[in-house]
This record gives C-alpha cells, structure tokens and sequence, in this order.
C-alpha cells in the first residue's frame, strides 16, 4: 500500500513524512494553491531526501513543455495532473504519470477511459476547485473505478478514517494533504506518523 503526504511547502513537513515512512512526497505547483511551493524551492527539499522517496509535481493544466522543464530542474520523479488535460497532453510528460479525476457520482469513472497512466488519483469533486478539499466522496465509485487501472484514493482522508476508507476500497495507494496538517501548508509530524501507522496496520490485516 502506497503513502503520499501531498501539499509540502517545508523541510520540515518532507522531512517528518520521509521518517515515518511516507512512499511518495508530492509539491503543487498551482499558485492559486495555499499549498504552492515554487520548483526552485521543491528542488532544495528534494535534494536533501533519499532517492527511495518518489518525489511527485502537482500540476494544474500546464503546458507539458512548462512541466518537461519543472521536472529537470527540480528532480522530480512522477508528475500528477489535476486538471482537464487529453490523453495526448499526458503523452508529451517525460515522466511517470497520476492522472488525478475528480468524483461527484458514479457516471465520472467514465472519465477515466482513454488514459493509461502509472495510477489514477480519485479526488472529490468541488465546482471551481481542482483538488484539496479535505471532502471524502463515495467510496464505492472507487470500488468499481479500480477495472481501470491502479487506483490512488484521495479526498478527506486522515488517521480517523483511513483504516475504514482501505477496508473498502483495498486501493493502490492512498494520498493525503489537509488530514495531516496543523494548518493550510504546514504538515503535523503527529497527524503523519498516526495517519501512516494505520495505514500499515490495516494492510497487514488485508
């Protein structure tokens, strides 16, 4: 079972979810984001963690040229897409590949075909919002998106509930941001080791 602590602006935050066992770090690089780090200060963070943390950049509809460049100079090992990119757009990406999807109701799984991605990332719909909401959606939409490929459940996950979200789902992976901080970009070393903890400990009864 894959661990993403996603949304780290600091050292401190890569340095608590590298400790305590997190699998992949992610960065977003969305300005509008209260999460936004930019790929000059990623790169610093990303040199000083071991090479088995899978670094990942979260992008917003940009141009894949933009993310190619942002990928070279900051070191980064997966990128994941939150917004209406094509399958074409996820092509041109020198780099693995999350698609994340955004779920309202069942009929968004839909949305799914035509990509071939490392994983899909199932985040929780929100009108003018990409991701980051802190919402859960329904979990059964993830149970039957899983025919598509590996699946990554997001969306208000956090120690509370992730024991009860992998005993359903049995997901791939599963990514948290705002379940884990003391505020908007600042990570709580606390939340990440429960948060991790339960997780491992749920696997090994799965």
């Amino acid at each position: 079972m894959k661990v993403k602590i996603c949304g780290i602006t600091d050292i401190d935050g890569a340095m608590a979810a590298q400790y305590y066992g997190a699998d992949a770090i992610g960065f977003v690089f969305w300005k509008k984001s209260p999460r936004f780090i930019s790929p000059g200060d990623a790169g610093k963070i990303i040199d000083k963690l071991s090479p088995f943390i899978t670094t990942v950049g979260v992008f917003v509809d940009e141009r894949p040229e933009k993310i190619n460049e942002i990928i070279r100079s900051a070191g980064l090992g997966c990128v994941q897409l939150h917004g209406g990119e094509s399958p074409d757009d996820c092509l041109k990406i020198e780099s693995r590949i999350i698609k994340a999807v955004r779920i309202k109701e069942g009929a968004d799984i839909g949305k799914l075909k035509g990509y071939s991605p490392s994983a899909f990332l199932l985040d929780t719909y929100r009108e003018g919002v990409p991701g980051g909401t802190g919402e859960s959606f329904n979990w059964d939409i993830a149970v039957l998106a899983k025919e598509y490929g590996r699946i990554i459940l997001s969306g208000g996950l956090n120690p509370e509930n992730v024991v009860s979200a992998i005993s359903k789902v049995r997901p791939y992976g599963v990514d948290v941001s705002s379940g884990v901080e003391a505020r908007p970009g600042r990570k709580d070393p606390r939340k990440i080791s429960e948060f991790i903890k339960r997780v491992r400990e749920i696997e090994e009864e799965i």
